[in-house]
Formats: C-alpha cells, structure tokens, sequence
C-alpha cells in the first residue's frame, strides 16, 4: 500500500473506508467501497487470520476496487465493495459477531451490499440478514438465489467458446480438449457443460474422490498431478481452483491456445498477461468469465425479484461481453487483461456522463 490510506484511496479514486470494533463480541472488520457510479457497491464478506490491521485494510481495497470492474464488464448496475474480517473462521465465527457487522452495515444506509466470501457461508448470512436487508448472498428459502456454481461455470464456458473463436475460427466445443484444474462446485459443473457439449476433459485436483467422480459421471480423463495441468497439450486451460497458476514458472510450459476458468487472479503478475499476449494465447480475463453467479446472484434486485431465466439469459451474454474485450485487444493491440479493464472503465464513465447531464437537467428545469 501507499504510505498512507489517503494516497492510496486517492491514486486508485476509492470513495470511503469504514473500521468497525464491537469489542464486546470480538468484532474488528473493514469495509471498503470504492466505487457507486453504477449504483451501490457489493462484494462479499470475507473472514481471514490477516497478519496486520494493515493488510486487512489493503485486501478488503483491493478486492472491492476488483468488484468495481467486475460488475462494471459483467454489465451490472452495482459499484464495488468488500468487507473484511479479522479471525479465524474455523474458531472465531460468532452468530453476534455477524448480527453486529450486519448492525455496522445496516448504519450505511445501502450503500454498501453484503454477500458470502471465502471463510464466511450462508449461515454468516442469515445472522447478517436479522440486523439489515443489506445482504445479496441468501438460500432460496430466505428469499435469494440459492446455489450459484451452475451459474459461475455456465458463464466460464461462455467466455471460453468466445476466446476459442478467436484462436481457432469457430467457437465449437465439439472435439475440444480442455483441461480443468479444481473440481469444486464450479469446477465439476464446467465439466458437465463440458462434457455434455462434446469436449474431451481432462480433469485433475487434490482430491481424488472428486477426480474419480467427474470420470465415473461424465467420462472425463483423470489428471494424476493437478499441479502440471497447466503444461497438458490441450486446446485450453481452465484453472477453477487457486489463482495465480499463470506465473513465471507455468506460463513457458503452456501448450493450450485458450486461457478460460472460473479461478481469481490467475495472472499472478501483470506482466504475465502480457506475455500470454506475446505467446499467441488468448486469456480470457478471470472477472469477466467468473462473472456468472454473480449476475445469477444479484438478479433478485431487479425489478420483480428473482428470475431464473432472465438470470440464466444474462450470464449467456457473458459470452457477447468477452468477444467485445477480445476486440478490443486485438484492435487496440493490447493484453486482454487491459482490454478487459478499458471495457469496465469505459462503461463506468458512460454512466457518469449520463448522470452528469440528468443532474444538471434537473438543475434547469428548477
């Protein structure tokens, strides 16, 4: 981080910092907004055992400045968000620990939305929902959209088949090999898809039990070490497990034309994704093809509530978007990673400008 929080907020235009303390329950979290042009900001909940109040302050921007683009590329009216809490979530997860955030959250008003993140799970969610109707990530029994995966995979597909268009002509998956690296929920959904669709899998995790359970289901070839996935001669790799696989050791062992998964920060540097660029592979940026449960997820906002259709047709166009960013990397002769940033700046500034000249309307009609 900047040498201070102020520098750092006003390099990256973040918009506001919350620190909440209830020490009486143990409570010590952050939460971050940085951006609302699109409307309120979201991002989920995450618990964590953070070396410092510093690097909890640090993750929580960083994921939330990350949201920002995240809904602005998926095309969905939400700003950017994250809150962070400080302990171990296998020890410390308290139902008052979680009614009081929801309290702190609530005290905002609605301008920061709340969801289900790494260390927290949908139980966290319904203490938080006791105390504020600020919070997305609910079960279909209190009202959200109950489980995502299906979603996040459908969507990765999607921009797959745009990234396979792009390296071979035809978006087919019919005869495609693809390697998926993380059999999780989303993981063993995309070989599903995958599957389903005509593509050869080859599937690999630390988990045996799941490996052997995608080849019993849907035939897919297991992958002894998951760690080496990334060097298998196959038309595409697709991490949906730990980010940061594309890295100075991996990325000269690539053989695949494609990039595509469901996995965060895959480029664990910038850098690499310029090097994809220069290795003649197409990656399609992490936000834009995991976007799938969270447009499914937020859907309940819209108009009418939760709609399954409306939901699932959306993320289809998860697809559509990613062809756009692959455009513009290829006119604009620049890594894909960057287009994708240039496409949910762009937008963010559009809707901007569009309010910019509502308000001022309203200013001459006074």
């Amino acid at each position: 981080m900047e040498s201070t929080i102020f520098e750092y907020m006003g390099k990256y235009d973040y918009e506001n910092v919350f620190l909440c303390q209830d020490r009486s329950v143990g409570l010590r979290a952050v939460i971050a907004i940085h951006d609302t042009t699109l409307g309120p900001a979201t991002g989920g909940c995450r618990m964590w055992t953070y070396a410092s109040e510093g690097a909890a302050i640090e993750d929580a921007m960083r994921l939330a400045k990350g949201m920002t683009y995240k809904y602005a590329a998926a095309g969905v009216n939400l700003g950017g968000g994250k809150v962070v809490v400080m302990g171990d979530p296998r020890t410390e997860k308290t139902e008052a620990l979680f009614r009081s955030l929801g309290r702190f959250i609530n005290r905002l008003g609605g301008i920061y939305i709340t969801g289900e993140d790494v260390g927290t799970t949908l139980r966290e969610m319904e203490y938080m929902r006791m105390e504020t109707p600020y919070v997305i990530t609910l079960p279909a029994s209190w009202g959200g959209a109950g489980p995502i995966s299906p979603a996040t995979a459908l969507g990765v597909v999607e921009a797959m088949q745009a990234a396979l268009e792009q390296a071979y002509g035809s978006d087919t998956l019919a005869g495609r090999t693809v390697a998926v690296q993380g059999l999780g929920m989303v993981g063993y959904e995309a070989v599903r898809i995958l599957r389903e669709a005509g593509a050869t899998v080859y599937a690999g995790d630390i988990d045996a039990a799941k490996v052997r359970r995608v080849v019993e289901e849907y035939g897919a070839i297991p992958v002894e070490d998951p760690n080496r996935m990334h060097a298998l001669d196959v038309d595409v790799y697709c991490p949906c497990a730990l980010g940061a696989t594309i890295n100075d050791q991996t990325i000269e062992e690539l053989r695949c034309k494609v990039v595509a998964g469901s996995a965060n920060n895959q480029l664990h540097e910038e850098r690499h994704g310029d090097r994809l660029q220069e290795k003649g592979i197409w990656y399609a940026p992490d936000y834009v093809a995991n976007a799938g449960g969270t447009i499914y997820d937020t859907d309940r906002l819209l108009p009418g509530g939760m709609n399954h259709e409306r939901a699932m047709e959306n993320v289809r166009r998860i697809r559509e978007t990613t062809r756009e960013v692959l455009r513009i990397a290829r006119t604009e002769g620049i890594p894909t990673y960057r287009a994708a940033d240039r496409y949910a700046e762009r937008r963010i500034a559009q809707v901007a400008k569009a309010k910019a000249l509502r308000a001022a309307s309203d200013v001459q009609m006074r």
